[in-house]
């Protein structure tokens, strides 16, 4: 039992420190350590609390403003992922859906690292950008995932990255906000979780702090290069996880 607490908390200080610098991508990070050790429902809900808890940390110490109407259909298309994502979770391979977003990032990812000139997405507008916000909250519903693909969206949009944080910030707490209600009011946060909430809290709190105050020195070029590494790095996690799981079902 002691060797949980060890590994829940040591996977709540890496995930703090990356969601401070990076602004997502906590529940990424964590499930690198806890898919390993921690039931799969469990680990969902201690990486949304997490996760919602280095967005309320972030809110008051990096603070961006945006503008609503560049947010609004992210949100909506969000508000509307997140309860499939919540219906989906009883139900889902998770094995197989940790393999699919790994593999996705693994591939994309360094792609996108290595090109010198990234190629701009300008068309799709609101539509486009709804449909990937609501993508992000499915995967915030299954997991806290919420970030993974809007980030990787704004990055290829060329939003700068003051720009990006303010949507992914204010994305991610909204739809964390909604994934965490869901999954009180369907069941899935238990009392014998609390202990577990109360390891992640305090043990992500000054990496969280850490993180964000190196975000605010960052050129826009060295943010792009994290994000995108962190990704990378995520999406080998996602994949050393999975597959000796689903090589043990053939």
């Amino acid at each position: 039992m002691h060797s949980i607490y060890f590994v829940v908390a040591l996977g709540a200080v890496v995930a703090g420190f990356v969601q401070g610098l990076s602004g997502f991508a906590f529940g990424l990070v964590a499930m690198s350590f806890w898919a390993w050790t921690l039931e799969p429902r469990l680990a969902a809900v201690l990486a949304v609390f997490g996760a919602l808890t280095g967005q309320i940390i972030a809110a008051v110490t990096v603070r961006r403003g945006f503008e609503i109407q560049r947010l609004l259909p992210f949100v909506l298309g969000g508000l509307a992922g997140v309860p499939l994502g919540v219906l989906l979770l009883p139900h889902l391979d998770v094995n197989w859906f940790k393999a699919i977003l790994g593999m996705l990032l693994v591939v994309w990812c360094p792609a996108m690292l290595m090109a010198k000139n990234l190629p701009h997405i300008k068309s799709g507008g609101r539509l486009a950008d709804g449909a990937v916000g609501l993508a992000g909250g499915v995967m915030g519903g299954i997991g806290g995932f919420t970030g993974t693909l809007p980030t990787l969206w704004c990055t290829l949009r060329g939003f700068d990255k003051d720009e990006q944080r303010a949507v992914i910030q204010n994305f991610n707490l909204s739809m964390l906000l909604v994934t965490m209600g869901c999954y009180g009011a369907t069941g899935l946060v238990t009392k014998d979780m609390l202990p577990l909430f109360a390891v992640v809290a305090p043990a992500m709190l000054v990496p969280t702090l850490l993180g964000a105050r190196l975000y605010i020195g960052i050129s826009e070029v060295r943010f792009r290069q994290v994000v995108l590494g962190l990704l990378t790095v995520s999406g080998i996690a996602l994949l050393a996880s999975a597959l000796p799981q689903l090589q043990g079902q053939f």
